[in-house]
């Protein structure tokens, strides 16, 4: 844990809670899955409206009146939603493994120590930023520029890309989890039994 950071919080009068963090709830949490949730929906819509001359036929025997373009505009907006909420989900990161106090007698299900998983994990969100903050640079070339008059209107290679950046997202976000689950960062009762207090009492009083 940074002490320096803890006492910087005391001296405002801000006091760390039973999670090690100065709220109720670990926050970066929150925001991973919702930068994961609004860029898998935009790969998805965006391969939606890339293969819309199949699906067709589909969407016509069940009366959904949809046309090719609503799928790359779903697309759009997501992709620029996800790159927005990035940067608030790898700020609310640092800020929290700023205060993070994990164990440093443990490995994780993958063989790593603690700090090794907070690092790959800090050092693998600023790259997966700046990977969400490219596709959407290279989304938006695509919508106005390149692909304009095309009915399609994204490049094959750019979904392929984005299935990679899935698959990095799957490992990225399992070393989150385990950080919580396996070492108990600001994860309330593991912080709470590592005092040696117990967590329906204290959690009780709270």
């Amino acid at each position: 844990m940074n002490a320096q950071s803890i006492e910087q919080l005391q001296q405002l009068g801000i006091e760390l809670g039973a999670n090690g963090l100065p709220y109720r709830f670990p926050l970066h949490p929150n925001f991973v899955h919702l930068t994961l949730g609004l860029f898998i929906i935009a790969i998805a819509f965006d391969f939606a409206g890339s293969f819309f001359p199949l699906e067709r036929s589909i969407l016509k025997f069940f009366s959904m009146p949809v046309s090719r373009s609503n799928f790359f505009d779903v697309a759009w907006y997501n992709t620029v939603a996800a790159a927005v909420i990035s940067f608030f989900t790898v700020a609310v990161g640092f800020f929290e493994i700023l205060l993070a106090d994990p164990p440093t007698d443990m490995k994780s299900a993958w063989g790593l120590g603690a700090g090794t998983t907070m690092l790959l994990h800090g050092v693998g969100g600023v790259l997966l930023l700046t990977a969400i903050v490219a596709m959407t640079i290279w989304r938006g070339y695509q919508r106005f520029l390149w692909c304009k008059t095309n009915p399609r209107q994204v490049q094959w290679s750019y979904l392929l890309v984005g299935i990679f950046i899935l698959g990095y997202m799957f490992v990225h976000g399992t070393l989150g989890a385990q950080l919580g689950a396996e070492f108990g960062v600001h994860n309330t009762a593991a912080h709470l039994i590592r005092q040696g207090k117990n967590p329906n009492q204290v959690l009780q009083q709270s």
